[in-house]
């Protein structure tokens, strides 16, 4: 388990100085992607073996989080620089209300170890109402991914109206599609430009496609 370290970024040497510049003061932008997940290998895998989807695509997706700096840009007390992982705060929903929760997970690089303590989690948290679960707030390198998963989408946008100051990515996945013998997820990721670039995006989804399609290397 890696210990959340924090680490100031040098303005002077950064590449992304004057675009964060420009994407913060003079032109503050978010913007939103969406994409198809090719989820039929991880799936299957997860069904043989008797995993819950939820939780490993938590994993998967803060685990090439990891792979790239970018993602994890953030401010600590006014600092700018970034975390050596992120850990993912994901809603848990109530039928009796219809009300969400957020609950958070701390990560773990070891599958299981993650895997096992999210269990616990939402054992021990899950039904306790109100905006946050009684485990209370999250861990300051937190971010949040949750799922829609009555329905499938092909767009998703999420508005923070006026949110300033905060630079981790948001996901959203939602309903899985059945197209020509394959199961797609859609997924839409939410970031700030001054941060993250379509590029960034590319590598992101990259890794994350392959960590999906090889689940042998971290099952």
């Amino acid at each position: 388990m890696k210990n959340r370290s924090f680490y100031p970024i040098d303005m002077q040497k950064w590449p992304m100085a004057q675009m964060f510049h420009y994407y913060t003061k003079m032109a503050p932008t978010t913007y939103t992607l969406n994409v198809n997940m090719d989820v039929t290998v991880l799936r299957n895998t997860l069904k043989e073996k008797g995993y819950k989807f939820f939780p490993t695509y938590l994993y998967l997706v803060t685990r090439a989080i990891g792979k790239q700096k970018e993602f994890r840009v953030g401010l600590k007390d006014g600092v700018l620089g970034y975390w050596d992982c992120l850990t993912p705060t994901y809603p848990q929903f109530h039928e009796d209300d219809k009300t969400t929760s957020l609950l958070w997970t701390q990560y773990d690089e070891n599958f299981l170890v993650f895997y096992n303590q999210y269990i616990e989690d939402t054992g021990k948290y899950g039904n306790s109402h109100g905006i946050l679960s009684s485990k209370g707030l999250p861990l300051p390198n937190a971010y949040v991914i949750s799922c829609i998963p009555w329905f499938t989408f092909n767009s998703f946008s999420l508005h923070n109206h006026g949110l300033k100051d905060y630079y981790f990515p948001s996901f959203e996945a939602g309903g899985f599609i059945e197209s020509n013998s394959r199961i797609l997820m859609p997924l839409s990721v939410t970031v700030h430009h001054a941060t993250i670039e379509g590029y960034h995006l590319k590598v992101f989804f990259k890794e994350l496609q392959r960590t999906m399609d090889h689940p042998e290397e971290w099952l």
